[in-house]
């Protein structure tokens, strides 16, 4: 079974995560530092992240899955 890869939502999540990393004056490598997750491979749009992966970095930015995507739906 192939994955299903949504390339639109894909780049949102990507963009919305970097805008939250930015904000938080978090860098690439502090942030892979911190939680051993690649965010800078994330950040391109092209991976398909995990739900638990996407939890662990709202967490970790102090943000509810639901405002998340809420943010993504709302283009902020």
């Amino acid at each position: 079974m192939s994955q299903i890869k949504n390339k639109k939502l894909l780049k949102s999540i990507a963009v919305q995560l970097k805008e939250l990393r930015l904000l938080h004056n978090v860098t690439q490598e502090d942030f892979y530092n911190d939680t051993n997750i690649h965010i800078a491979r994330i950040e391109t749009g092209k991976n398909n992240i995990t739900v638990s992966t996407l939890d662990a970095i709202c967490k970790y930015f102090d943000i509810s899955l639901s405002k998340f995507f809420i943010q993504i739906d709302n283009g902020k």
